[in-house]
Parts: structure tokens; C-alpha cells; sequence
């Protein structure tokens, strides 16, 4: 494909994917995140998602990111500074556990209006922008690997290809936006994740952690209802 027709394909819209795409998608991302040896390797993807947030709310609230880690155990830290408090510190506290499905609420919006080849260079664009603040060898392995797979699909890729693995990433965000908040309170009953990001929120404005908690899985189950329904929308 040459420049012009890239362009075309991305702005352009693709055609409505069959009912048994969208279902099979949705199936195949749930199975991504119960079993919990799949999910210990496919939540790389959310740690992805849920860093990339932090860091990119760091930037529009005008704090400095210093960078970001991803590790091998699925955790991630964002680095940042700034005023340690006030609403830019807290906007990006908060970014991390919402960004996964927020980010696959606009995915979803995307594709209900049949912008499958726009998601898909999207997504390599802000791969792109992570990459350059990635600080260690394993995240950059993930964040490469990641946006590789991403542009070969899109460039080799025929449109029921594209369309099969835009519908099985935004399931799989929207899916996966669920599990860590739930895995969060888990560990918090335990005595664990004392500096968790509800915790840290907590201390920044006095509201209980729990609450924090109560508000990021609100919101996963907000984006997984609204997005949901406009994938199944979307079919032929």
C-alpha cells in the first residue's frame, strides 16, 4: 500500500462485521481474562493500558513525567512530578484504573461507526508516544511487541482480519477493566496494596479508599455496558 492509500483506509469507514465476529471475539477475550494463567500473561496488556494512563494524564495536567516501568509480575509504576497535591495529582492518581476501560469505551465508539482502520492506527500512535517514555528493558519489550503486532495486522491484514482483532482488543479492554479493580479490593481486605492507587487518592483528598474503589468499578461496568452494547450495535 502506498501513502495515499493508507490515508484513504484510515479515514475512510470498513464494512459491518458478521454477528458471529463480534460474539466469537467477545468469547475469545472473556477467555483471555478468567482462567487466571491466561490472565497472568494477558493482564501485560491492562498494566500497558492502565501506566499509559497515568502518564498521559501527568502530561495534560502539566505535571513532568519521568517515565514509566512496566515489570514482568504485571505491575507498573508512572513516575511524575509536580505539586504532590491538588487536582493534577489527583486526575492522574485516578487515571490508572479507569484509563483500560475508558480506553475501550472509545474504542468501541470507533468501531460502531465503522472506523476499524483508524482504531487500529490510533492505537500504534499512542503505542508510539508510550514507547519513548518507557524506563526498563521488560517494558519496552511489551510495548514493542505490542505495537509490532498491531501494525503488522493493519498493514497485512485483510479487513476481516482487522476487524476480528479491533473487536477481540476493545472486548478484551472493556472485559478487562473489571478483574483489577476487583483484584484490587481483594488484596486491600488482605491487608496488601497499602500504597495502591485508591490509597493514594484517599490521602490526597479524605475520601475513603473504598470509595475510590466503588468509583473505578462504577465506571468499568459503565464503559463494559455502553461499549458493549455499541460493539453488538455495530454488526450486519
Amino acid at each position: 500500500m502506498d501513502v495515499t492509500e493508507v490515508w484513504q483506509r484510515a479515514v475512510g469507514t470498513q464494512p459491518d462485521p458478521p454477528r458471529w465476529l463480534v460474539l466469537g471475539t467477545a468469547a475469545v477475550a472473556l477467555a483471555a481474562i478468567l482462567p487466571h494463567p491466561v490472565w497472568r500473561l494477558s493482564r501485560n496488556v491492562v498494566t500497558i493500558a492502565h501506566e499509559g494512563g497515568h502518564g498521559l494524564t501527568a502530561l495534560l495536567t502539566g505535571r513532568r513525567l519521568s517515565g514509566i516501568r512496566l515489570h514482568s509480575d504485571t505491575s507498573g509504576l508512572t513516575v511524575s512530578s509536580g505539586k504532590p497535591h491538588g487536582l493534577g495529582m489527583v486526575l492522574t492518581a485516578a487515571a490508572g484504573y479507569t484509563a483500560p476501560p475508558l480506553l475501550g469505551l472509545g474504542g468501541a465508539a470507533l468501531l460502531s461507526a465503522h472506523r476499524v482502520t483508524a482504531l487500529l492506527w490510533i492505537s500504534i500512535v499512542l503505542l508510539a508516544g508510550l514507547l519513548v517514555m518507557i524506563r526498563n528493558a521488560f517494558g519496552l519489550l511489551s510495548v514493542v511487541v505490542t505495537g509490532a503486532v498491531f501494525f503488522l495486522v493493519s498493514w497485512y491484514g485483510g479487513d476481516q482480519l482487522h476487524a476480528a482483532f479491533a473487536y477481540l482488543g476493545i472486548w478484551f479492554l472493556l472485559l478487562a477493566g473489571v478483574r483489577p479493580v476487583v483484584e484490587l479490593q481483594h488484596k486491600r481486605r488482605r491487608g496488601g496494596a497499602r500504597d495502591s492507587d485508591a490509597d493514594q487518592l484517599a490521602r490526597l483528598t479524605g475520601i475513603s479508599a473504598v470509595l475510590w474503589v466503588t468509583l473505578f468499578l462504577v465506571i468499568a461496568l459503565a464503559c463494559l455496558l455502553a461499549g458493549g452494547n455499541w460493539l453488538l450495535g455495530s454488526v450486519s
